[in-house]
C-alpha cells in the first residue's frame, strides 16, 4: 500500500508589535498527531494556490484575514501513515484576533520557547532553522 503524499502549507506569523514572538498551535486531541504543536496553516486543494490554500487555512481555523508574503522552507517528512510536503511562507495578520475554531490552543512563543514544546515531526526542521536565525521571516 502506498502512503499518500499532502501538501501542507503553513504561516511563520508574527505577533503584532513583537516581531520576536511567532503563533503557533495545539493540535485537537483524539486526532493525528493530536496534541502537538505546529505551525498554522493546512492542506492544498488541487487547483488552488499555496498562498490562496494558507489564507483560507487560516481563514477558516483562525478566524483571521492573512497577508501570505514568500516563500521561507520547503521540505518533506515521512510520517508511517502519510508523506507530508510542507512549505512555510513569512505571513502577518491582516485583520481579526487568533481563535481556536481549529486548534486546541494558540500562543505566541519566541523560537527558544517553541524548542520546549513537542512538535509535529513535520515542523522541526523549519523551527530549528528559525532557532539559528537561518530563516528571515520579516525580510
Amino acid at each position: 500500500m502506498t502512503k499518500r503524499t499532502v501538501r501542507v502549507v503553513a504561516a511563520l506569523i508574527p505577533q503584532p508589535g513583537d516581531d520576536s514572538r511567532f503563533l503557533v498551535q495545539q493540535r485537537l486531541p483524539g486526532g493525528s498527531r493530536g496534541l502537538l504543536w505546529e505551525f498554522p496553516g493546512g492542506k492544498v486543494e488541487p487547483g488552488e494556490s499555496e498562498p490562496a490554500a494558507l489564507a483560507r487555512e487560516c481563514r477558516e481555523e483562525l478566524d483571521v484575514q492573512l497577508h501570505v508574503g514568500r516563500r521561507l522552507w520547503a521540505g518533506r517528512h515521512e510520517y508511517s501513515d502519510l508523506t507530508v510536503e510542507l512549505v512555510l511562507y513569512a505571513a502577518r495578520l491582516e485583520s481579526g484576533e487568533p481563535k481556536t475554531l481549529g486548534a486546541n490552543a494558540l500562543a505566541f512563543l519566541t523560537p527558544a520557547e517553541m524548542q520546549a514544546l513537542p512538535f509535529c515531526e513535520a515542523d522541526i526542521p523549519p523551527l530549528e532553522d528559525l532557532v539559528a536565525g537561518r530563516l528571515d521571516p520579516l525580510g
